[in-house]
Parts: structure tokens; C-alpha cells; sequence
């Protein structure tokens, strides 16, 4: 009941808001995933939160040709429209963002947590400039589409670029860069997160490098998938809830 009175008391301060400067808006609280079937049909739909999968009741309360646009997963947003039929809605991505995730996505396990103290299950050389990580958005998008549940985070001490790698779950990686500029992976856990990463480079930099903006998403009633260059044709990667594919 408290948390109802709380948010029932921010629609008011939204409202008011909005009210001083002159735009006429509703505000309603409730579930966001849920939509709001009072107002069907929208033109657009626009969501402030990030989801892993688009709500099928987005596209249901769009009209066919309007367009729907959310903060998808840790990295990009996306553009969709619905398409004539209703059946489904496609579209681009449109860039980076990051925002809070939709109420109710499990809390996701700490770099240390993963970790824990335990020494390394395998050592090995990893023979790939380990820079890219740091800074190269494209290529950060492109493993997250192979590697959904993984998280990646990257430093820099005097040697050069230290990754850390985990799933959230049990499984780690960390790639060093020594003081001779070689790297070096250390890994731990059910999965060789390491093993899994260097494929996903590899299809990126076979593929020619394709942008954030070379993918795209189709959401239907029964699945969502995100596609690379074309929508029909193109490789593509199915998804599910909290950033974990399905198989």
C-alpha cells in the first residue's frame, strides 16, 4: 500500500509538471509492460526503461504503421513499426542507451561475486589486441547479440587493457595484458567465457565489421529476434527475457 501512495504521489508531481509547462498529458500509473488499453490505438509508444524482450501488448495497442521505441538490453535502443497486418513489428537499431531495466529483471551477480578467490580453472595466451574492447561500440553490440548473457567490463594499468569477463551466474574470465604486450586469458566456472568471446570477434570482423546500425529486430507474437542487414535473409539471434538467449 505504500509503494501505491508513492507512486500515486509522483503522477501527481508529473502531472503537475507537465501542466506548468503547457503540455496536455495524461499520467497514469501502472504496470508499463501492460501498456495502457484505454488509449488504444497509439501512433507511438515510447518506453523510459529497458527491456529484453518488447512487450507484446506495445505492439497490440500500436496501430499498424505507428512506431514503438525502447531502450533495448544493457546497450542499444530500437525503432520499430507495426506493420499493416498487426501481426508483427520491425525495425533498426538507432543507437546506444542505457537505462534502468524493467521492474522485476533478476538483480544481476557482481565481477566479484562470480569470481569469488578460487585460482583459475585455465590458463592460456589470447593472441588479439585486447583495445577494441575498450571503445569500439559496433563491436561491443555485436558480441552482446552472440553472447546475451555476458557482461564485460574493461581497465587500463600501465602494461595496458585488462578485461573482465563474467555471465552473472558461475562463470569468469579475466584477459591481462602483460608488460610484454601479449595477453593472456585466465578462466573459471562451468563455461570458458574466454572460448565463447573469440568467435563472436571472429563473425564480427568476417562479417566486414557491421555497425550497431547494421542490426535490426522483429517482434512477433511468439518470438523476437534481433537480425543483421536484412530482416528476412540475414543471420539472426533469437530472444528471451533478462538477456538470456534461447536455444
Amino acid at each position: 500500500m505504500v509503494s501505491v501512495e508513492v507512486d500515486d504521489e509522483l503522477a501527481r508531481q508529473a502531472k503537475g509538471h507537465l501542466d506548468a509547462a503547457g503540455i496536455d498529458a495524461s499520467v497514469v500509473v501502472a504496470d508499463g509492460a501492460d501498456g495502457w488499453p484505454p488509449g488504444v490505438p497509439y501512433d507511438r509508444m515510447i518506453s523510459t526503461y529497458a527491456v529484453d524482450q518488447v512487450p507484446w501488448a506495445w505492439v497490440e495497442q500500436t496501430r499498424p504503421g505507428g512506431r514503438i521505441v525502447t531502450p533495448w538490453g544493457r546497450l542499444g535502443h530500437v525503432a520499430l513499426t507495426v506493420a499493416d497486418d498487426h501481426r508483427c513489428a520491425v525495425g533498426w537499431m538507432q543507437g546506444l542507451a542505457m537505462f534502468m531495466p524493467a521492474r522485476g529483471t533478476p538483480p544481476s551477480s557482481s565481477w566479484l561475486q562470480v569470481r569469488g578467490t578460487g585460482p583459475a580453472d585455465d590458463e592460456r595466451p589470447f593472441a588479439r589486441d585486447l583495445h577494441p574492447l575498450t571503445d569500439n561500440a559496433h563491436l561491443l553490440f555485436a558480441l552482446r547479440i552472440h553472447l546475451p548473457d555476458v557482461q564485460i567490463s574493461t581497465g587500463v594499468d600501465d602494461d595496458g587493457v585488462n578485461v573482465w569477463i563474467h555471465d552473472g551466474v558461475a562463470s569468469w574470465a579475466t584477459l591481462t595484458t602483460l608488460a610484454d604486450g601479449e595477453a593472456v586469458a585466465f578462466q573459471g566456472g562451468l563455461r570458458r567465457l574466454a572460448d565463447e568471446l573469440e568467435p563472436a570477434w571472429n563473425w564480427w570482423l568476417t562479417e566486414g565489421q557491421p555497425t550497431l546500425y547494421d542490426f535490426g529486430m522483429t517482434v512477433e507474437p511468439e518470438r523476437q529476434y534481433v537480425w543483421c542487414r536484412d530482416a528476412a535473409t540475414g543471420p539472426r539471434w533469437p530472444l528471451s527475457a533478462y538477456g538470456r538467449a534461447t536455444v
